[in-house]
């Protein structure tokens, strides 16, 4: 596996690309104006309390209120979290002061999803001051390795002579690191942790206690894994921030940094631009013919895969069974290109064969055991329909970059010049009935009024007749397709 970190830094945004032997599998974006809030550690006041959904918002000083369910209040001197069937109010109650950590950003019209259970990272390690807990990211699955970590972790915790309070979590970049490197981290996380108490203890309002690294700065910190050949930034500034970051916490990676100067863009050198306008499209096209459509709604994602072009070379049943081990790769990699999340629904071309299923089976497994956000894959359903669940932290590509259509409002269709025409009858004949005058002026837009001239002149003309008044046509340039009005003259 070789991969490439792409940096593209400008004053209004910064664009991290994740690049897979010449494939791009993650993109991310970060605007300078509407910075991500996941990580971010605020002091806040409960404004509501909803017994009933066992939930409360909490104002952090955001646009939208944010929202915490019981289960995720951390209960000190318990058993941690409390339960989902604990009484909200036993925690929390309007005008309280609480300290919350942002586990979700704002998506649509919802707030941030927040907690108390607070923790902050450094390079290999999570620092949870209100927990014992101490673990291994299950991404290292070595047992030898495991046990060397945390005896690692134990000795450097003796070493600094810190307080025996507060969890720790090694991360998977923690996977062979040595004694000084563990050290480092944990006198890091000390000093960051004691300001953010300070902080915490002074604030009187909703406010910002702690934000998370910039956009460049996290990359590095949490996708610099082994495997990684080389982090490409186009920003000299953003460089040297880079190598001066990585001197002093990441050393290992410093030698990966390297500073882009050429004159064509990175992200067209390296077509990422490309697969960025491809990723805002329904349509996705298989290298043998065929294609993905994939449909992102507020409940959930839907795939479909068809064979297009593709007829094969001997018979229908392994034109279908080629065609969907090519999807099942293809639409792993749309999942983290797009960053979709929540329930995912895959209709996969029927096949007959029993072997070819478990196959296909096998092969979306293991092209999603290589996404970095937990997944889950139930199954085919009773219908044919394989089911999956995609963990959700941040708006997808489209919710970020796009907007709903101000023509059709989101629908993705609009009506045809014909419905709009038989609307507009309708429309004059109610008008007709109820007001006394001599003409009614149509405006419409130049399609609308094209078909109402051409191929509608005739039912125009009977309607006139039939109403006894006079029907004018104007073109309104500017009129939505689907807007008309009708003018009593």
């Amino acid at each position: 596996m070789s991969e490439e970190i792409l940096v593209n830094v400008t004053p209004m945004e910064t664009r991290v690309a994740v690049v897979d032997n010449g494939a791009t599998q993650d993109i991310h974006i970060e605007r300078t104006a509407s910075r991500g809030m996941v990580g971010n550690i605020y002091a806040g006041k409960v404004v509501r309390v909803l017994p009933g959904m066992q939930a409360a918002f909490v104002d952090i000083g955001a646009e939208r209120t944010s929202f915490i369910h019981v289960s995720d209040i951390f209960v000190s001197g318990g058993d941690g979290r409390a339960q989902g069937s604990d009484a909200i109010g036993d925690y929390v109650h309007e005008g309280k002061k609480v300290i919350v950590q942002v586990t979700k950003d704002p998506l649509g019209s919802k707030g941030a999803r927040v907690t108390t259970e607070l923790s902050v990272s450094s390079r290999y390690l999570v620092f949870m001051p209100q927990s014992n807990h101490v673990g291994v990211s299950q991404q290292i699955d070595d047992a030898a390795e495991r046990d060397r970590l945390q005896q690692l972790l134990a000795d450097g915790i003796a070493a600094e002579e810190m307080d025996a309070g507060g969890g720790y979590i090694l991360r998977t970049a923690a996977e062979g690191v040595g004694l000084d490197e563990v050290r480092a981290d944990l006198r890091f996380l000390k000093r960051l942790w004691s300001a953010v108490s300070r902080r915490g203890k002074k604030a009187r309002k909703a406010e910002l206690l702690y934000s998370d690294l910039a956009l460049h700065m996290r990359t590095v910190r949490d996708l610099a894994r082994p495997g990684v050949e080389r982090i490409l930034i186009d920003s000299r500034e953003s460089y040297n921030a880079l190598t001066e970051f990585c001197n002093e916490y990441m050393p290992e990676v410093s030698d990966l940094l390297e500073h882009y100067s050429g004159e064509r863009p990175l992200f067209d050198l390296h077509g990422i631009e490309e697969e960025l306008q491809g990723a805002l499209g329904r349509k996705v096209g298989l290298k043998s013919g065929g294609y993905l459509i994939i449909d992102q709604t507020e409940a959930m994602t839907t795939i479909d895969v068809n064979t297009g072009s593709f007829v094969g070379r001997r018979n229908l049943e392994e034109t279908i069974f080629k065609t969907n081990l090519e999807a099942a790769t293809m639409l792993a990699r749309q999942l983290r290109l797009r960053n979709l999340g929540g329930i995912i629904i895959v209709d996969f071309i029927d096949m007959q064969d029993e072997e070819h299923r478990r196959q296909v089976h096998r092969t979306l497994d293991k092209a999603m055991a290589r996404d970095p956000a937990r997944n889950k894959i139930t199954g085919v359903s009773e219908l044919g329909l394989v089911e999956m669940t995609r963990k959700r932290t941040r708006e997808s590509l489209e919710q970020l970059l796009c907007e709903d259509c101000s023509v059709c409002f989101g629908r993705g269709v609009l009506k045809t010049a014909e419905t709009i025409c038989y609307e507009i009858f309708r429309e004059i004949m109610r008008d007709a009935r109820a007001y006394e005058n001599d003409t009614l002026m149509v405006l419409a837009a130049q399609g609308v009024i094209d078909r109402l001239l051409d191929e509608e002149s005739a039912n125009v003309a009977d309607l006139e007749e039939f109403i006894g008044k006079a029907i004018s046509l104007r073109v309104e340039p500017d009129n939505n397709p689907e807007h008309f009005d009708i003018v009593l003259l």
